[in-house]
């Protein structure tokens, strides 16, 4: 069954009515079949975001979040770039294995919790995006924001959890899209990451991109590092290997770098002390939250599980300090709007919360580390 739409002869109806049957759910690969007329055809963003605002109309608003301005009296000659870093949560996870207690299913329901994920990008408009934890890459989000001006790449798991779970939509991973009208795409890499020299099941996305503005490189880069208390040390050298990647795609820093993942470490662990003493000179872009800009926030997720409330800061945006400036951040969601049953809820579609940055180049891109 279909979600209702309102008037079925809108333009986008059949665009978005395609992603919402259930039958697209186990079919997920009638969408790498669909004609290319159909998939290039651009949709306006603003009609997109009417479309899924009519389907959440019984649901309560989306929260208000306000951005902070960080910039530091510098003046740059060229629009923000905006960078969203997102665990969006596998639908095949969020109803299958993740046990969020005080989240009824019906809020869980793809029909509609894929349309606030949606609501939620387009609010921000952001000129790349990176995502953790995408299973409807072909059947949603690739058709859907292809449509709106995005290239898009998506790098499954090799032994995928949503698998394990009946009825899955296939497997989940890291998905990267960027706007294809102002970058244009240099290099792209697939990554795996290894682990004390053994091929893992966690992954990343690099690609080298020029924005069209300035003639500038950079890197962009998503991750998704393993999960769960007692894989510190397997963290670790995954973000090891990630940061070598890095250092050979970058020439070593040559080309300013932005890191987005779910790194399932909080700040206290030891691949985050990797990160911050890195010879790439990263930094840690909502750290510049805090009053004295050496803080992280205090979660980035927050949920109910049955072993109790699981409270922490997991995600991240990296980016290279002698090169990038951050403008401005999103600020976060607060616990009297997250309310008492956590992540995720009616309100809002992910036990993670978005992070969204407008960056600038420094206008002395040769000095030194």
């Amino acid at each position: 069954a279909v979600c209702s739409m309102g008037n079925s002869t809108s333009r986008l109806y059949s665009a978005l009515a395609k992603t919402l049957s259930s039958s697209a759910v186990s079919q997920h690969q009638d969408c790498l079949e669909q004609p290319d007329s159909a998939r290039l055809d651009p949709i306006d963003p603003k009609d997109l975001l009417e479309e899924c605002q009519i389907v959440l109309q019984k649901r309560p608003p989306r929260f208000q979040r306000d951005f902070v301005d960080l910039k530091k009296n510098a003046v740059s000659n060229h629009r923000p770039i905006r960078v969203m870093q997102w665990n969006i949560l596998a639908q095949a996870l969020g109803e299958g294995k993740d046990n969020f207690v005080q989240c009824p299913m019906e809020a869980l329901k793809w029909e509609e919790r894929k349309c606030l994920i949606l609501e939620e990008i387009l609010a921000y408009k952001p000129d790349i995006l990176c995502l953790q934890e995408v299973d409807h890459y072909f059947d949603t989000f690739e058709p859907l924001l292809s449509r709106l001006g995005y290239q898009c790449t998506f790098f499954p798991k090799p032994w995928s959890p949503c698998l394990d779970v009946e009825r899955n939509n296939g497997p989940d991973g890291c998905a990267l899209f960027f706007l294809k009208d102002r970058f244009e795409l240099i290099n792209s890499a697939n990554i795996r990451l290894t682990a004390m020299k053994l091929k893992t099941n966690q992954v990343a996305i690099a690609q080298t991109l020029k924005c069209n503005e300035t003639g500038r490189l950079f890197c962009i880069a998503v991750t998704h590092l393993k999960a769960r208390t007692g894989w510190e040390r397997f963290r670790s050298a995954q973000g090891c290997d990630l940061l070598q990647n890095l250092k050979n795609i970058t020439q070593g820093a040559k080309i300013p770098l932005i890191i987005c993942g779910d790194f399932n470490a909080e700040p206290t662990e030891e691949v985050y002390r990797e990160f911050s003493n890195s010879s790439l000179n990263l930094n840690s872009a909502y750290k510049l939250l805090s009053p004295d800009g050496q803080s992280e926030p205090p979660y980035t997720t927050w949920k109910i599980r049955p072993s109790g409330e699981c409270r922490h800061t997991l995600d991240y945006i990296w980016y290279s300090q002698h090169a990038l400036n951050v403008n401005s951040a999103l600020g976060l969601l607060t616990e009297e709007q997250i309310g008492p049953n956590r992540l995720p809820s009616f309100n809002y579609p992910s036990d993670h919360l978005s992070l969204v940055c407008d960056f600038s180049f420094n206008q002395d891109p040769d000095r030194l580390l």
